[in-house]
C-alpha cells in the first residue's frame, strides 16, 4: 500500500511537472505568433502602400505614353455605341454609353 501511495505521489508530480513545462510551450509558441502576425501586417501594409503606388493613374499615363507609344484619342476617333436590348419593356431600359476608340495603327507583318 505504501509503495502504491508513493508512486501515486510520483505520478501527481510528473503530471504536475508536464503541465507546467506545456503550458511554458505554449506561451512560447503564442509569444513567436504574435511576432509573426506583426511581422505580417506591416508586410501587409508596405503591400497596399505598393499597390497604391503602381496603380496610380497618373503613373499608368506616363508609363502608356512613355514606354507604350499611347496617346490619348483623337476627334473622330471615338466611336459612342448605344446598347438597347430588345426583350425589355422600354420604361426599364436604362441607356448604356459604351466609347470605342478607332485604332489607325498599321498591321504588323512577320
Amino acid at each position: 500500500m505504501k509503495t502504491f501511495a508513493v508512486f501515486l505521489g510520483l505520478c501527481l508530480v510528473f503530471v504536475f511537472v508536464w503541465e507546467r513545462v506545456d503550458v511554458v510551450r505554449i506561451g512560447y509558441q503564442i509569444e513567436r505568433l504574435k511576432h509573426d502576425k506583426t511581422a505580417l501586417e506591416r508586410q501587409r501594409d508596405e503591400l497596399r502602400v505598393k499597390v497604391s503606388e503602381l496603380s496610380a493613374s497618373d503613373r499608368i499615363a506616363k508609363l502608356a505614353t512613355g514606354k507604350l507609344g499611347m496617346s490619348l484619342p483623337q476627334q473622330g476617333q471615338i466611336i459612342v455605341v448605344q446598347s438597347r436590348p430588345t426583350d425589355v419593356h422600354p420604361s426599364l431600359i436604362v441607356p448604356v454609353e459604351l466609347k470605342v476608340a478607332k485604332n489607325y495603327l498599321p498591321s504588323r507583318r512577320l
